[in-house]
């Protein structure tokens, strides 16, 4: 009888890690799913490629949800990758992206963003416990999209490049005043111990292999031809 017990408790003990890193993993596996489709998706994904090819780092987030009247916010899950000096990208961080914003504004929009890093000063901002764009004066975004003539032009020198697809309607959308926030506790469930941002995406000392997809994703789009 305690045999059972004891066997019941170590299986349960070897459970718990598992499930607590399926919303995590899931996320994970969104955001590969989210890299294929705007690298493969709108007018010229060739240029969206190409600042993958030279980026120091990526945010992937799958779906930013946004909606309103007046009155609007958005909010989701991302998760921040690095490249290191010989092309092989880490496993993920990561962070909660919110807004609010009054103004002219009406609709709802559902969003699958990534942002190419493209600068060490771009990745040092978001490895900040809480980042927020457009504070920083000193940080250039550029925003790629369908139709948009001079876009790749305009974003050679910025920091970090964020190309979205979008599904629905909303008047005003802007990464301005979003807030990103680093999850200490996606990390600790996702590894199975504590781990800093800059500890995951820049050092590389936590990996999980159920971040491979993902990883292969972004080397597939983002290796240098």
């Amino acid at each position: 009888m305690f045999r059972g017990i004891f066997l019941a408790a170590l299986l349960t003990l070897g459970a718990a890690p598992a499930l607590a890193q399926q919303e995590q993993q899931a996320l994970v596996d969104r955001a590969a799913l989210a890299v294929q489709e705007v690298m493969t998706h709108g007018d010229r994904p060739q240029d969206a490629q190409d600042f993958l090819r030279r980026a120091r780092a990526a945010m992937v987030c799958p779906r930013i949800f946004r909606a309103g009247f007046i009155i609007g916010g958005e909010g989701g899950t991302c998760v921040l990758v690095g490249r290191d000096g010989g092309g092989s990208w880490s496993s993920p961080a990561f962070y909660q992206m919110t807004s609010g914003s009054i103004g002219l504004q009406a609709g709802i929009q559902d969003t699958t963003l990534v942002m190419m890093i493209m600068t060490d000063r771009g990745l040092n901002a978001l490895m900040n416990s809480q980042f927020t764009f457009g504070a920083d004066a000193q940080l250039a975004l550029a925003s790629l999209g369908a139709g948009i003539q001079g876009a790749t032009t305009a974003a050679a020198g910025a920091d970090i490049v964020a190309v979205a697809r979008n599904r629905g309607l909303f008047a005003g959308m802007s990464l301005q005043g979003s807030l990103l926030s680093y999850l200490p506790d996606y990390a600790r469930a996702y590894y199975g111990r504590d781990a800093s941002a800059r500890q995951i995406v820049v050092a590389m000392e936590a990996h999980n292999p159920g971040s491979d997809p993902l990883r292969a994703m972004l080397m597939r789009y983002g290796s240098p031809q």
